[in-house]
């Protein structure tokens, strides 16, 4: 059986995939609780908080294929697996049934804001050990932190 392999080693392996595995779980979660919601919305501003949810959940599973095409270049396998979802997941989850559309802002916000921080972080952990995994968490980060702006000027 073929393995891969990559150039990083030791710590800085392991700093890069927990990096790499943290951001992973956070955008799938973040693309399930994006189309939750939007399936679920309600309210006058249905429409064009339905149309940005859509974004979103497209925005999340673009990088999410990035950062793990990233970890398998590294020989380090991503588990996006439902149960590592559901175990690892930091992401507070939508209640169940309809959803009032300042509900949603609020709750999106809030999750964005938590990601946000944790892909500051990565960001700042993976500068020595692998920038180019510093470059993509980088990426990410700007396109949730224009996400977090997006949603909190509408609540």
């Amino acid at each position: 059986m073929a393995t891969i392999t990559g150039p990083l080693s030791g710590d800085a392996r392991d700093t890069v995939a927990e990096a790499l595995q943290g951001a992973l779980v956070d955008l799938i979660d973040l693309s399930l609780v994006a189309k939750q919601a939007h399936w679920n919305l309600i309210g006058p501003h249905f429409r064009p908080i339905h149309l940005q949810l859509d974004e979103l959940t497209e925005l999340a599973r673009t990088h999410m294929d990035t950062i793990a095409e990233r970890a398998v270049a590294l020989g380090i396998n991503p588990d996006g697996r439902s149960t590592t979802v559901a175990r690892s997941t930091k992401l507070q989850q939508p209640e169940s049934g309809w959803i009032e559309d300042g509900k949603v802002v609020a709750t999106i916000t809030g999750l964005l804001d938590g990601v946000s921080k944790r892909m500051h972080e990565r960001v700042r952990v993976t500068d020595e050990p692998d920038p180019v995994t510093q470059d993509l968490l980088i990426a990410v980060a700007q396109e949730i932190d224009k996400q977090h702006w997006m949603f909190q000027a509408q609540a």
